[in-house]
Parts: C-alpha cells; sequence; structure tokens
C-alpha cells in the first residue's frame, strides 16, 4: 500500500528535516519553503495533510492556509499549523482561516505524530 503523502511547510531547513525524519517512517514526505510553494504543491501532489508554519516569508501560514481552503482541488486536504506562538488568539485566528488543527513549537515526536494520524483519521470518515 502506498504512504499517505504529507506536505511539510517551514522556511527553516532544521525545522523541515526534523519534521520529516519524524514522518517518513509512516508517511510520503513532501516540503516547501514558503506559503506560495506550499499552494502549488497542494495543487499538484494532493497530500493528505499539510504542516504548516505559521511566520514565513513571501506568504505566511494563515494567508496559504486561506488560499488552500479557498481552492477547489485543495479544500478538503487538513492543514494543521505549526508555530512557536501559542497564544489562544493565534489558534482562533487558525481556525478562522480554515486550519483544522494547531501544534506548538517546539513540539514532542509524540504530539506530532499523534496530531498527525488523529488528523488523518478523521479526515477519512
Amino acid at each position: 500500500m502506498d504512504k499517505q503523502k504529507i506536505l511539510i511547510v517551514d522556511d527553516e531547513p532544521g525545522v523541515r528535516l526534523l519534521v520529516s525524519r519524524i514522518l517518513e517512517k509512516e508517511y510520503t514526505v513532501l516540503e516547501a519553503a514558503d506559503g506560495e510553494e506550499a499552494i502549488d504543491i497542494a495543487k499538484e501532489q494532493q497530500p493528505a495533510l499539510i504542516l504548516m508554519d505559521l511566520m514565513m516569508p513571501k506568504m505566511d501560514g494563515y494567508a496559504a492556509c486561506l488560499r488552500i481552503k479557498a481552492e477547489q482541488a485543495t479544500k478538503g486536504i487538513p492543514v494543521i499549523m505549526l508555530t512557536g506562538i501559542g497564544h489562544e488568539l493565534n489558534k482562533r485566528f487558525a481556525e478562522e482561516m480554515g486550519a483544522d488543527g494547531y501544534i506548538t513549537k517546539p513540539f514532542t515526536r509524540e504530539s506530532l505524530l499523534g496530531g498527525t494520524r488523529q488528523l488523518l483519521v478523521s479526515s477519512q470518515q
């Protein structure tokens, strides 16, 4: 069986590497360095899930999430926001942009895998 694809969107290569190392055993990992690239890859590859940083150059995670959720081809892809800012206001704002989940950095391997699995299972029901 083919592994599900997960798109990791973060402007920091170290974060992308860390997240992909955690996920690569169970999933096919795709990477994007900013929101614009994320939208293009989401359209082309149709990942099962997107893990997206909030603060990025060119287009931030909020704007990219809003665009992904607005496009017919990508609106069904669940998006989890990854951020170093854990304020309730940010969580509410991310949800308003259409985000399906929220993981605060620094995260543990377990919280990342658990959050990812949970959302993938619920999105397939």
